[in-house]
């Protein structure tokens, strides 16, 4: 399901996120989390933009808003600014594809073992998958994805996800919901979890809720205690404490 996250709890999700970091230790209290991320929605609204426009903007904040929402386990995705991160992923080699292979032959409906195969970078892709998405929200609830209700925009997602929505019905030939569904989760959770001179996880909120030490350089005084909570907070790769 699209809001599944929710229903298994974030740190099952977030820790299933996270095979490579071998430390998670147990969160602190809840109103520590969200002290770590003040005034975040004001700064989300005087955002601009740089590459997604405005409608795409308001269904990218609904998005990632329903993807991981904000709950009494800790902060959202809006509460950390992922789609701040997602925008200026758009512009980087990656967003823009150039650091990928991009000639032909294509085909997109290889298997996924076979690596990217669409005939357009990510940039495209979300241009394409935001468009479609709306095209399908106007069809099944007469509105745009933003403007739904939180159980419809669920139900959307879920459709995504699950490839009911069909893409083709509207012209795309290479790109499934359920695809578009992936990359959107995937750079969703991204941004929830990536440093935060990247523009999402504002103030290392998500560290502090997975207890996530960050860039610590040094822990030769750590290696002989054990059972013990790790006390310290995390640090930024700029050198910013939480």
């Amino acid at each position: 399901m699209a809001n599944e996250p929710c229903r298994i709890g974030r740190r099952p999700f977030i820790i299933g996120s996270l095979i490579g970091i071998a430390s998670l230790g147990m969160k602190g209290g809840v109103s520590s989390v969200f002290a770590a991320v003040p005034s975040t929605a004001d700064e989300l609204k005087q955002y601009q933009p740089v590459f997604f426009t405005a409608e795409e903007w308001q269904f990218m904040l609904a998005a990632c808003d329903r993807l991981i929402p904000s709950d009494r386990e800790g902060p959202g995705a809006l509460d950390t600014h992922v789609p701040v991160f997602i925008d200026k992923q758009m512009l980087t080699p990656y967003g823009k594809g150039e650091d990928w292979y991009m000639e032909g032959p294509f085909d997109s409906h290889a298997s996924l073992l076979f690596g990217y195969q669409m005939p357009f970078p990510l940039q495209v892709l979300y241009r394409k998958g935001i468009s479609l998405t709306n095209q399908y929200s106007r069809i099944k609830y007469n509105q745009n994805f933003c403007d739904l209700p939180a159980r419809m925009k669920d139900a959307v997602l879920t459709d995504l996800q699950k490839n009911v929505a069909d893409f083709s019905q509207f012209g795309e030939a290479d790109l499934n919901a359920g695809y578009f569904f992936t990359r959107l989760l995937e750079n969703t959770k991204e941004g929830y979890l990536a440093d935060p001179q990247y523009g999402g996880n504002k103030n290392m909120a998500a560290w502090k809720m997975i207890n996530f030490p960050g860039a610590r350089a040094s822990f030769p005084q750590w290696i002989k205690i054990h059972n013990v909570k790790y006390p310290l907070g995390p640090v930024s790769l700029s050198g910013e404490q939480a």
